[in-house]
């Protein structure tokens, strides 16, 4: 496996992502990816060679095999983290389609820029953000529903009966280690179930953000339409008005000075 290939990408789509994006990005790596590569494989790769059925009657224990396993969790859960990360990409291409237009319109317009911010969620990047979103909490939801569905309930029993042809009767099958490959299916399962929860935690975060900033703007233009249309001067009072009024806290004496003062200012 390619680690630098693996780690350039996801540092591409975390300078993009938000706090909750970046949450979501560190669970797939450290706890489906590397769990998937280090554990999972090794846990999961004798899951034919054991597999054990009481007869000897040719093509049973294949037959036994294909009914109880349909697909194989390895094969499954690598479809899934590639459908599950594959819509990040959309941003980042979406990005760099950005990027590209701010360079042809700053040669074209002697140095003014398109974009401010090329990867700043604002218009379609906001909903291409958005629609990855939606994409990878489908994408996992999708997969947890097929693996329940094949699975019945995220079960593996100890001991499971078959009695498909060519067997010649109802045959015991039994699983190699069946605890400890239910301990990792559902620790994939809870694992895959926190990402669509921050899934669903950073769209409710991007529509609550952009809801607040409508609502922002709309009140800013009210409040300047309210200001042109009553337009408010200041009215200051007359000046007999101020004479007249004395602070109670001042003296005769100083009183009597202020105004020795003021009339020698007058007359300078």
């Amino acid at each position: 496996m390619n680690w630098s290939g693996l780690e350039n990408l996801l540092s591409g789509v975390n300078k993009y992502s938000t706090a909750f994006g970046r949450i979501w990005l560190s669970m797939v790596f450290v706890f489906r990816v590397l769990v998937f590569v280090v554990a999972a494989q090794r846990v999961w790769g004798d899951e034919n060679k054991d597999f054990v059925c009481n007869t000897r009657q040719p093509g049973c224990t294949n037959v036994c095999y294909d009914h109880i396993f349909p697909i194989s969790h390895i094969r499954l859960w690598a479809l899934q983290l590639i459908f599950v990360t594959c819509p990040s990409l959309m941003v980042m291409a979406h990005v760099k389609l950005r990027e590209g237009k701010d360079r042809k319109y700053v040669e074209l317009h002697q140095g003014s820029h398109l974009y401010a911010n090329p990867g700043k969620k604002r218009g379609g990047l906001w909903w291409t953000y958005l629609l990855s979103l939606i994409f990878k909490a489908g994408f996992d939801s999708a997969f947890l529903y097929i693996l329940f569905q094949l699975y019945h309930g995220y079960d593996l029993p100890r001991l499971s009966k078959c009695q498909l042809s060519p067997c010649p009767n109802t045959v015991d099958c039994f699983i190699s280690r069946p605890t400890e490959k239910k301990i990792f299916m559902l620790f994939m399962v809870i694992s895959s179930a926190v990402c669509i929860l921050m899934c669903i935690l950073e769209m409710i975060y991007l529509i609550g953000k952009r809801i607040m900033k409508i609502l922002k703007i709309r009140h800013e233009n009210e409040r300047l339409v309210f200001a042109d249309q009553h337009e408010l001067t200041t009215i200051a009072p007359a000046r007999s008005q101020c004479r007249s009024r004395r602070d109670p806290t001042v003296t005769d004496s100083e009183l009597e000075l202020s105004k020795r003062k003021d009339a020698k200012t007058t007359v300078l």
